[in-house]
């Protein structure tokens, strides 16, 4: 008889460098319900299978967003480095359930709604402009360091209404906290710190912005719950977004399938866009879902106040819905990349980022339209995180053009 194989670490090189592999060999070894292991030991559930996971979403009551019900909270210190990831007791929308969470839901998606959609592409070509003209006349660049990571926050602030000048300490705070590493802990307070004064500002003098839209809102939320909920959405908004422009055009210089792209096909871009939310998703694994009863799943047994992780790029890579992973996608959106569910990213949220990364992207083809990439395309490498997968650069060259 086999040895039952041992759970997998939520860590390590080989999510980025060989990711895909990696959930195949989950899948292999353990199924479409994976046993992982979280920093200091512990135990979680990722489930990679496409049908699992629409389960899981698709049933807050047995598998809820109530963080209270862990089973693991009496062995996580005060400093463990996932705690920005994966709160107690937070009161934003992603730890609230039943019909508060609805209204929350309906408040931050009408505040989205009413972006002005021209305005929203004008502030992301205007900061997309001024980024590409820092470096138009040196002919190379790394168009993630440079580009890519400081595009979404800038756009996402000024909706909510923070002057320019905040912008890049707000980018710096987020990548950290994201990252959830040494830093964490100092980007969310400085993030929480931020909100708390540009609400103080609001309350006083009301603006056309999407936070005076949040204070406004007649459901009766507190500053701090409205302060939570615009943190999520800029954490949920800027590295996902910031690495969908960089895997994107990562795609487009590397995969003779979308050469043509790069020379004005329009409509490429949106093809590979596509072709990233399935293949190299930005938000690779979320936390999480807590389960709050016994349950099986995936032929496995979940038991009370376990934690479920929601695997959206091995789900994406199922064999039993990606049967031919060479095939392009075209158009279809069947992914997990926004989620699914009560909880899945709103609509107006989700456009808001199309807008920004299409922008970003046609952007850079606009005004460096000989763009190529500097190393060989198997050096580069990206960042050391399971829940987001970006680059750590991306080297381009180009031929100088003049600043705008």
């Amino acid at each position: 008889m086999s040895p039952t194989p041992a759970p997998v670490p939520l860590s390590g090189p080989r999510f980025q460098t060989e990711p895909a592999e990696l959930y195949r060999e989950m899948r292999r070894d353990h199924g479409s319900v994976v046993p992982v292991v979280l920093d200091g030991d512990i135990p979680a559930f990722l489930v990679v299978g496409y049908r699992e996971l629409h389960q899981v979403t698709g049933d807050p009551q047995l598998f809820s967003r109530d963080s209270d019900l862990w089973n693991q909270w009496d062995r996580i210190p005060d400093d463990w480095p996932l705690l920005p990831m994966i709160g107690r007791k937070q009161p934003s929308i992603l730890y609230t359930v039943g019909e508060r969470h609805r209204e929350r839901a309906a408040m931050i998606s009408d505040a989205l709604e009413a972006v002005d959609p021209f305005e929203l592409r004008s502030h992301a070509e205007k900061f997309a402009d001024e980024l590409i003209d820092a470096v138009c006349a040196k002919g190379e660049t790394d168009i993630v360091g440079d580009y890519a990571a400081l595009l979404p926050v800038r756009v996402l602030a000024t909706l909510y209404g923070f002057s320019d000048e905040q912008g890049p300490g707000l980018v710096t705070a987020l990548n950290d906290m994201i990252n959830g590493r040494d830093g964490a802990l100092d980007g969310q307070r400085h993030l929480a710190a931020s909100m708390a004064r540009l609400l103080a500002d609001r309350k006083e003098a009301p603006a056309n912005d999407v936070v005076s839209r949040m204070l406004a809102d007649p459901s009766g939320f507190t500053d701090e719950e409205i302060a939570q909920d615009l943190m999520v959405m800029m954490a949920a908004g800027h590295q996902p977004t910031a690495d969908w422009i960089g895997n994107s055009l990562r795609l487009m210089l590397t995969d003779d399938r979308f050469a043509a792209s790069l020379f004005g096909g329009r409509h490429s871009v949106a093809e590979a866009m596509n072709e990233v939310l399935w293949e190299d998703t930005p938000t690779q694994n979320v936390a999480g879902r807590w389960a709050s009863r016994d349950t099986q799943l995936g032929g496995r047994r979940i038991r009370t106040g376990d934690l479920v992780l929601l695997g959206l790029q091995g789900a994406n890579s199922d064999p039993q819905v990606r049967t031919d992973s060479s095939a392009l996608t075209g158009g279809n959106n069947a992914h997990f990349s926004f989620g699914h569910g009560e909880h899945r990213c709103p609509f107006p949220a989700q456009e808001v980022a199309e807008v920004i990364a299409r922008t970003g992207i046609e952007v850079v083809l606009d005004r460096l339209p000989d763009i190529d990439l500097a190393v060989p395309a198997e050096s580069l490498t990206r960042r050391p995180s399971p829940w987001l997968r970006g680059l750590d650069e991306l080297p381009v060259t180009f031929t100088p053009v003049p600043v705008l």
